[in-house]
């Protein structure tokens, strides 16, 4: 599936060119749905929400998407937490306070609350639905609602412009997957208006895209309501009691027929799938970090157009000691992050996180180490996730033999090991151990 970029581009540039732009961003809101569980990431999520996890040697998973909404010119946001959530208001509070209140901008935190009934958030659009007076109160013509779980880089104004300009009820945001993994996402089909005409959450066998069978077109997620549509929408899923209020499996599938949805491809100038990951589960958060140490990575973390933002921790620069035929710091192909020490040790290929030590003789192979980690002398570790404060001992080896390592970790079917403190016996809550953030 191609589309017309040159004519999108063309309709974009009046749009930023002009006061419209500005004006219907002004009167957006974004609802950013961050309570999950994301289970599927094992213990990465033990004592954290999914979009707290950190990733890419120093962001959290969320800062891509909030970092969209300012690139865009969003910045009235509303962040719904529920799971776990300390971590991730933590970070919010640290990283994204910087908005203007004074001028109309903001990334409010509004936890669950059980502000319709004594039940916790029964499904996406429930916790809309509970939340529904706070958004009346910010008075929006237009509503995005959007998962902070996934990493790309979007500008959302040019989604919300298509939305306006073919006077949408509802757009849904989606990308070209290959088939075989769509079933684990909404597949749509489209008419050649980009208007939807059909929508199935995780469909077994995913209808595949005209002229190309081994493709489907799947859902990222990301959605922009007309306000009153979005109401009335979360109004009568509230009121339906076969319902599992859930955005993809109720709200959207219902809308197909009763109002003007469309599907906005995400796509790069070429018309090809633009980059967009969903890092669900070990396997795929253990990839889109490892894809990061290629010498051109898709995803631009160094691009001063767009910049990703976060909590700047105060480290001094990373360090890397030692230089001789037995013990040389040194890192190749890596992300290495402020406040690590490299000493007398070798990185190949990993994504190593601040405040990580690694000591002398230590070797550190397609791995992801997350922050404050320490690494004794002569470990190896090839393949490995390994989570934040874990302490590795001298001569630990992960990585090499996956039935060892099965006894005390988790091996993914990959063959990706993920290590946590508690794995170690690093216990959380043990005095001899001390505080751990998260």
């Amino acid at each position: 599936m191609t589309i017309d970029y040159q004519q999108q581009a063309k309709n974009y540039r009046y749009y930023t060119d002009s006061n419209l732009g500005s004006e219907i961003t002004r009167n957006t809101l974004v609802v950013v749905l961050a309570g999950g569980a994301g289970s599927r990431l094992k213990g990465l999520t033990l004592w954290r929400a999914k979009p707290a996890v950190p990733f890419g040697g120093k962001y959290r998973i969320i800062d891509f998407a909030l970092s969209n909404c300012v690139n865009s010119g969003l910045r009235r946001i509303s962040v719904l937490t529920q799971y776990k959530s300390h971590s991730l208001i933590r970070h919010l509070q640290r990283a994204w306070g910087f908005m203007r209140a004074e001028i109309g901008e903001f990334v409010e935190i509004i936890p669950a609350q059980q502000r319709i009934a004594n039940e916790w958030y029964r499904g996406t659009a429930d916790a809309l639905f509970q939340n529904i007076d706070i958004i009346r109160r910010h008075a929006p013509e237009n509503v995005i609602v959007l998962g902070g779980d996934h990493i790309y880089t979007m500008d959302y104004s040019k989604m919300l412009y298509e939305h306006v300009v073919s006077k949408a009820d509802m757009t849904v945001g989606c990308i070209e997957v290959p088939r075989a993994d769509a079933s684990e996402f909404g597949v749509m089909s489209i008419d050649v208006d980009f208007r939807i005409t059909q929508f199935t959450e995780k469909p077994a066998d995913p209808d595949p895209l005209p002229g190309k069978s081994d493709k489907a077109l799947a859902s990222m997620g990301i959605y922009i309501f007309k306000t009153s549509y979005l109401y009335a929408s979360l109004i009568a899923d509230a009121e339906d009691s076969s319902s599992v209020h859930d955005f993809g499996k109720n709200i959207v599938p219902r809308s197909i027929s009763r109002c003007a949805a469309y599907a906005y491809p995400f796509v790069k100038k070429d018309g090809t799938p633009a980059y967009w990951r969903d890092v669900g589960s070990v396997d795929s958060y253990y990839a889109a970090n490892i894809e990061l140490c290629a010498v051109q990575p898709e995803l631009n973390l160094y691009s001063r157009a767009w910049p990703i933002w976060t909590y700047q921790t105060q480290h001094p620069p990373a360090k890397f000691v030692f230089d001789d035929e037995t013990a040389r710091g040194q890192a190749i192909d890596s992300l290495v992050s402020g406040g690590c020490i490299i000493s007398g040790a070798r990185v190949k290929r990993s994504v190593i996180f601040f405040a990580t030590e690694i000591d002398r003789g230590s070797m550190v192979k397609d791995s992801v180490i997350l922050p404050k980690v320490n690494i004794g002398e002569n470990c190896r570790i090839t393949r490995a996730i390994i989570d934040k404060a874990c302490v590795i001992p001298d001569n630990t080896v992960i990585g090499e033999n996956l039935e060892e390592d099965r006894q005390r970790f988790h091996v993914t079917e990959n063959g990706v090991v993920l290590v946590t403190p508690s794995m170690l016996g690093q216990n959380l809550y043990s005095e001899e151990q001390g505080p751990m953030q998260v």
